[in-house]
This record gives C-alpha cells, structure tokens and sequence, in this order.
C-alpha cells in the first residue's frame, strides 16, 4: 500500500504561483508512475500532469503546458507540481495519484491522496 498525501495548496491572485508536493509512505514511489489530477467544485476529475517512474517521460493537459511542470525526487519520495501564471480556472482540489501505466486516465491509477486546495481569484 502507497499513502500519498499532499501540500502546498493555498489563495492565490490571477498570475500567481504556487508548488505542490506530494509525500508518500508505505511503499517507495520510484517504480510508479506519477500523476496529478484535479476537481473543481461540480465538475469531473481531470488529467493535469503524469511522470515516469524515471522521470524521462512526461505529458501535460493542454490547458497547463508551458505553465505546469512536474517533478519528482525518487529519493525523498516525493512528486512536484511547480504552477505558475495561475488563472482562475485553475481553481480546484489537486490531488497526486500513484499508478503502473503511463496514463491520462484516473481509473489507471491505484493509489490517490486527498488533495491540497488551490485558489487562484482576480
């Protein structure tokens, strides 16, 4: 079992930035793939940002590419998400996931935290 849990949420103005992270415990990380997913309030979870268990091979939603990047350090086990130019829609609860496939899918991941909240106001 992989427990996740997850920090660095907090109010920020449009622009902003904020970093997340992610500790798990239980079981090294460093053979699973790691994603980061999130929910605004009435809405489905979404894909925000996966990493290889390497690190070598990453993918972003297109509504974060060029202002999110992900993260991570096997050895604290540990997973990032560096944001940057926060808008308002980015507005949710931002939950990391552990999984064994490199997928865009929440149902392919295995183990989820539960979640940091991020607030990005005008």
């Amino acid at each position: 079992q992989v427990q996740l849990v997850e920090s660095g949420g907090g109010l920020v103005q449009t622009g902003g930035s904020l970093k997340l992270s992610c500790t798990a415990s239980g079981r090294t990380i460093s053979r699973y793939v790691m994603g980061w997913f999130r929910q605004a309030s009435g809405k489905e979870r979404e894909f925000v940002a996966r990493m290889s268990w390497s690190g070598g091979n990453t993918d972003y939603a297109d509504s974060v590419k060029g202002r999110f990047t992900i993260s991570r350090d096997n050895a604290k086990n540990t997973v990032y998400l560096q944001m940057f130019g926060l808008k308002p829609e980015d507005t949710a609860m931002y939950h990391c996931a552990a999984g064994g496939e490199l997928s865009k899918y929440a149902l392919r991941y295995d183990y989820w935290g539960q979640g940091t909240k991020v607030t990005a106001s005008q």
